[in-house]
């Protein structure tokens, strides 16, 4: 096993807190065989559980294994005996994630058929070649099909598990575990991988001052101009620069964070939407609207409800977005699925099921 990625699971959900400092999660870690179990370090790793655990995960996740084992599961396509009759344990309608190549998995017990799926830039050709009935997208970070998730690896194991505890407890929960673990709190899942590319040129400005800035003017219209001349460069270096940097377009990165500073108001204020609106940048609370239900599938009053509760003050109520007629839900609904690594709180489970899950 790879330490670093079953380390990232047990960070991630484990520094999730509710707001009266309880763990949101309780985290198992299980093998085909309870005991030690090799890494590709100098050191291993004793596991207490087997596989009986899985049966009562609300959320599995497989992480990649070392390389000798992992290059045969590659080749071959199929699960071994043992890890089919392991996996067979697993409730239905429970969550599945892989990180890196732990897809492979997940493509060979039939989960990622007709979904889309993403793993590690280098195992890309073996993937399409042995499952090609998977909809592989070997450009982006992680991918969400709702109750089966992968992402590309390693790092972008921490953007899986912070974007699942954002589903299941909000942006404020999220961002919270991410200023403990000292990481950006929110990368899309469509950002680009770190494919290797041509060094950039020496002494090159970083765009991180002009992102800096943006963020502490998200209210107000922000213009390419405006953020090149942060870094004192053209509209079109910048742009090129900062798409190198950060995988996406300037204005997909600043849709992207008004989006992320109207889920935390929508959590954690009593705004009404029309004010949330105008401080996130979007001006209207029909362009918010529009906005949310492309991003999460939602609109801002689900969302407010989801995490707040129904009628939780003014921003709420009735009349908190008025320019919004009342709906019944259009899009995947946004259910607080309080899942973990392998079990998450009764509580907080017990009021996600009739939720269903956000589809990103």
């Amino acid at each position: 096993m790879l330490p670093i990625e079953v380390g990232i699971v047990h960070r991630i959900f484990g520094e999730a807190r509710s707001a009266d400092g309880e763990r949101l999660y309780e985290l198992v870690t299980c093998a085909l065989e309870p005991g030690e179990v090799r890494t590709d370090t100098d050191f291993t790793v004793c596991v207490a559980h087997g596989p009986e655990a899985l049966a009562e995960a609300d959320t599995v996740v497989v992480p990649a294994s070392g390389a000798d084992y992992d290059r045969a599961e590659r080749t071959a396509g199929r699960l071994s005996a043992e890890l089919a009759e392991a996996l067979g344990r697993i409730r239905p309608g429970t969550r599945i994630a892989s990180i890196c190549t732990g897809a492979f998995v997940l493509a060979a017990a039939g989960l990622l058929d007709g979904r889309r799926a993403t793993t590690h830039w280098r195992s890309v050709d073996d993937f399409r070649r042995l499952f090609p009935h998977v909809e592989l997208d070997a450009d982006v970070l992680y991918t969400d099909e709702g109750d089966v998730l992968t992402a590309a690896g390693v790092a972008s194991g921490i953007d899986l598990c912070l974007h699942m505890v954002r589903c299941d407890h909000g942006a404020a929960v999220a961002n919270d575990v991410a200023r403990r673990t000292v990481v950006p709190p929110h990368r899309e899942g469509g950002q680009a991988q770190y494919i290797r590319r041509p060094m950039p040129e020496p002494q090159v400005s970083s765009t991180g001052r002009a992102r800096a800035w943006a963020l502490e003017h998200l209210d107000r219209p922000v213009t390419l101009r405006e953020l090149a001349a942060c870094e004192a460069m053209s509209v079109r270096t910048f742009t090129r620069r900062f798409r190198e940097e950060v995988g996406i377009s300037p204005l997909q990165w600043l849709t992207q964070q008004r989006i992320e500073r109207a889920r935390q108001l929508l959590e954690e204020t009593e705004l009404t939407v029309d004010r949330i609106a105008a401080e996130a940048g979007f001006g209207t609370a029909a362009s918010l609207r529009q906005h949310l239900q492309s991003a999460l599938g939602v609109s801002p009053r689900m969302y407010r409800n989801t995490f707040r509760g129904v009628g939780a003050g003014p921003g709420s109520g009735a009349g908190a977005d008025s320019e919004l007629a009342p709906e019944a839900p259009t899009g995947p609904a946004l259910g607080a699925r309080a899942r973990a690594s392998v079990k998450g709180r009764a509580g907080a489970r017990a009021g996600s099921r009739g939720g269903g899950g956000l589809v990103a």
